[in-house]
């Protein structure tokens, strides 16, 4: 996205602010140019996420302790809320025909039947990641969360 692009996305947010904060992702390696164009005097840039640098592997989470884990999790659901707050909030809420839906599904899998399972959704995701926005495609958020349930008798 464009620095415009993403001050729509974000709403009230000074340009000063915005501006400071995609200089500090750029040059911490969490977002890069993947596009400049002039445009009124001055270069207007598209910016993408570098996935490899923000998304945390096996070797990033080697070190984390209990707090660290809860911490991450934390972001992430707080980004969640943060997300499915904007939809709410975005005009008449529909949530069958916007294809929203949240549950949890308990199953009762051995580890190599949930390894398999993720393989099938990361290659049907794979599929699909690199689909171009269209007229006929709306930007969807998918989220997955994955933890045994120890509970006695669950």
């Amino acid at each position: 996205m464009t620095a415009a692009e993403v001050m729509n996305v974000l709403g009230d947010v000074a340009q000063a602010t915005l501006y400071r904060h995609l200089k500090q992702l750029h040059q911490g390696g969490l977002v890069e140019v993947v596009d400049e164009r002039q445009v009124r005097g001055g270069v207007e840039r598209t910016y993408r996420v570098v996935s490899e640098a923000v998304s945390l592997g096996v070797e990033d989470l080697a070190d984390a302790d209990a707090d660290d884990h809860f911490r991450y999790l934390a972001t992430f659901l707080g980004t969640l809320l943060t997300d499915y707050s904007r939809y709410l909030e975005s005009g008449p809420v529909d949530l069958e025909a916007d294809r929203v839906g949240y549950r949890q599904i308990p199953l009762w899998l051995s580890d190599d039947e949930l390894d398999e399972l993720l393989d099938e959704f990361r290659m049907s995701l794979r599929t699909r990641l690199d689909l171009q926005p269209h007229p006929s495609r709306r930007r969807r958020l998918v989220n997955t969360i994955v933890m045994p349930d120890d509970r006695a008798g669950s």
